[in-house]
């Protein structure tokens, strides 16, 4: 009868070795700027959380707020502030958006590292992105037609763009439009006519920044307010966030997810 016990014990205990334990799944989906953070955070809180299993897309901050509405994502990333009429779908559908700013951005114009270009204002971006300007020999540059590249518009960069630096004006129809920072960012560095715009997270040693109003982009003129192209970044869970939902983005925003923003180039808010 002893021996019968501890079969049983031993067959109980082999048991639970090969019942799988199941990680909560957390999904993450939306902006291409926000996303290397989402990526980089989300690794180590792995790391450190045994029972979570999140998974990261991108896809632009439309389509992960859309996902959101709909219920396909549990967490949004976003480049931008979400809109009154995606408040308004969120309502229809029971669901309810709440803001969590996670960094602070930079939106870097940029141009090919041969671009002799170094300093534009706003107008004279603007310009350059409706097409009003089409030369660089405009500029005082060597003369070439400008390769103007965008992001596409369900890009929260894209409408931050729009917002801070077209004011309302159309970006021009012969724009080649990208569907991520990190396209853009190649396609610019491979074109030397080009002119873009790109997160700071996504600059490189293959890019050329322009001062903007005399103005650098970087991590201090962006936490100072000096650079005029600067944006917060989020994540928006469905109501007050609880459980593991919680538990990360409360990661995010402490001091080592904070700390994680800043390896990722972005400008952290600690």
């Amino acid at each position: 009868m002893k021996k019968l016990g501890i079969l049983a014990l031993i067959g109980i205990i082999g048991l639970g070795l090969i019942i799988p334990c199941y990680a909560e799944k957390i999904v993450l989906a939306g902006s291409t700027t926000v996303l290397p953070i989402a990526q980089k955070t989300a690794e180590v809180f792995m790391d450190e959380h045994a029972d979570a299993d999140i998974s990261v897309r991108g896809g632009g901050s439309s389509v992960g707020i859309a996902a959101l509405i709909d219920g396909t994502c549990d967490i949004a990333d976003a480049s931008r502030a979400i809109k009154d009429t995606e408040i308004q779908k969120a309502a229809a559908n029971g669901r309810d958006p709440v803001a969590h700013i996670v960094a602070m951005d930079g939106i870097a114009v940029v141009v090919n590292k041969s671009n002799s270009i170094s300093k534009l204002s706003k107008k004279q971006a603007r310009d350059i992105f409706t097409g009003k300007i089409s030369d660089w020999s405009q500029l005082g540059g060597s003369p070439g037609k400008i390769v103007v590249i965008s992001r596409d518009t369900s890009s929260g960069t894209f409408e931050a763009f729009g917002e801070l630096v077209m004011k309302g004006e159309k970006v021009m129809p012969a724009a080649l439009m990208q569907a991520s920072n990190q396209a853009v960012a190649q396609a610019i560095a491979q074109t030397p006519q080009a002119i873009g715009y790109v997160g700071l997270g996504f600059m490189s040693g293959d890019l050329k920044p322009i001062e903007i109003d005399g103005v650098m982009p970087s991590k201090d003129t962006v936490l100072s307010g000096e650079y005029p192209v600067t944006r917060p970044l989020f994540m928006y869970s469905n109501g007050k966030p609880e459980g593991m939902v919680k538990e990360y983005l409360d990661f995010v925003k402490s001091e080592k997810g904070q700390n994680l923003v800043e390896t990722q180039g972005y400008v952290g808010l600690k």
